[in-house]
């Protein structure tokens, strides 16, 4: 229960962190942190929770991450489904107290930092674009994962290569979908949108697996038996 717990509290700080900044703080008058603030924010979370919770659970913090590093032969499968309940009801808790705050001005929520594609992209992207970004970026991001947490890589650092990864995913790819690269975060801001969020929903499910699953295989092709045993 320690490690789902962890999960939990990790991808609740995922989701109000970096969510909440899209939400509250991008484009707040003057003083806005726009799109390279939402970027950091969303790095943050992950090094902090990383160097926080993540000698109890690993700090996936992701159903994509926990899903690469099982086909990549790092993680368990009698925990990977423990683990997907434990994001996805933390992204949801994270995006439910993200909606209390929100609305404590009388606002409307809006797109609540939604992910999408076509007139639901930040920048009109069309399907294909965005299922390309999704599944390059997630790929990327879990190379980087399972190369940093090798046995051969240089210890201590891969909280910070992580974050600064998921950093660098949403400097790339928020103008496209507003970068998802995890199935809990979309899950939990489409449950609150509704509508045309929850029909595009599939695409932030989907292409984010894909990605998870090849990186996944190429890092047992890449790294050494002994570590994807």
């Amino acid at each position: 229960m320690k490690k789902f717990t962890a999960e939990f509290i990790g991808t609740f700080w995922l989701v109000l962190g970096g969510c909440g900044s899209a939400v509250l703080a991008a484009a707040f008058p003057d003083v806005g942190i726009g799109l390279l603030g939402v970027s950091f924010a969303f790095g943050l979370t992950v090094l902090t929770i990383a160097y926080s919770l993540g000698h109890i659970s690993g700090a996936h913090l992701n159903p994509a991450v926990s899903i690469g590093l099982w086909i990549g032969g790092r993680f368990s499968s009698k925990e990977l489904v423990p683990y997907l309940i434990a994001q996805i009801l933390g992204g949801i808790a994270g995006a439910g107290i993200l909606y209390v705050i929100s609305t404590g001005n009388g606002s409307s929520i809006g797109d609540f930092a939604a992910n999408g594609y076509g007139d639901h992209s930040p920048g009109k992207y069309n399907l294909m674009a965005c299922f390309v970004t999704e599944v390059v970026m997630t790929f990327m991001f879990l190379v980087i994962i399972l190369g940093s947490t090798y046995s051969k890589a240089p210890a201590g650092f891969a909280g910070l290569a992580i974050g600064l990864a998921l950093t660098l995913i949403h400097l790339i790819s928020i103008p496209v979908t507003n970068t998802s690269v995890n199935p809990a975060r979309s899950i939990s801001q489409a449950l609150f949108v509704g509508g045309w969020a929850m029909e595009q929903l599939w695409l932030f499910i989907v292409a984010p697996i894909i990605g998870a699953v090849l990186a996944g295989i190429v890092a047992r092709v890449l790294m050494s038996e002994e570590e994807t045993a």
